[in-house]
């Protein structure tokens, strides 16, 4: 039986030159980017709230072009790139989800969960089309459809964008930039949602 457990490790070291298992020998990006609100919950600030009165923040769906943990470039409209030396440290679709709960958060007026454990209350989910550069205009863009989903089956949806812009399709312009428009988009959902 160790037999059997041992062969298949004695392999590993054979595969190195095919894929990549993680091991050291990968080239990363000099720095990952991620996002960061601009509006935070006050340390050991308190809110208290039940399942019907929460809000939950799911994960939003993202444009295949975001399922990657690169930055995009639209060229134009049929032809998508990725920014050199440019990786966010989880996929966007979730880092914004966590923008947004914290910027919620910020607001003071209900509490706020992330994912689906409180949906007796209100649920902010939705579609993260646009979330990298474009060359045409030289700027970074965020573009998300916003669903809310209310206790009692009513459904809203609003298209929320900003750009920030121009800049260079450089990596030390375009995340601070794409941050930029995030937080503007963030905040522009927390007023709609109240």
């Amino acid at each position: 039986m160790k037999r059997a457990v041992f062969v298949p490790l004695l392999l590993i070291p054979a595969l190195g030159g095919c894929i990549n298992l993680g091991l050291g020998n990968a080239k990363t990006p000099p720095a990952l980017l991620t996002l960061t609100a601009t509006s935070r919950a006050v340390d050991g600030s308190t809110i208290i709230g039940t399942p019907g009165t929460a809000l939950s923040v799911i994960e939003p769906g993202a444009a295949a072009k975001l399922e990657v943990i690169r930055v995009p470039v639209t060229i134009d409209d049929a032809r998508v790139a990725y920014l050199k030396k440019a990786q966010w440290v989880e996929r966007p679709s979730r880092l914004f989800q966590h923008l947004l709960a914290e910027t919620l958060r910020a607001s003071g007026k209900r509490l706020v969960v992330e994912g689906d454990a409180f949906t007796k209350g209100q649920i902010l989910s939705g579609q993260l089309l646009d979330f990298g550069y474009d060359v045409r205009t030289r700027s970074a863009i965020v573009r998300f459809d916003a669903t809310r989903s209310m206790p009692d089956g009513t459904t809203q949806t609003r298209r929320f964008e900003a750009g920030s812009g121009p800049i260079d399709a450089d990596v030390g312009q375009v995340g601070p930039a794409l941050n930029e428009a995030a937080n503007k988009v963030a905040h522009d959902v927390s007023d709609w949602i109240g």
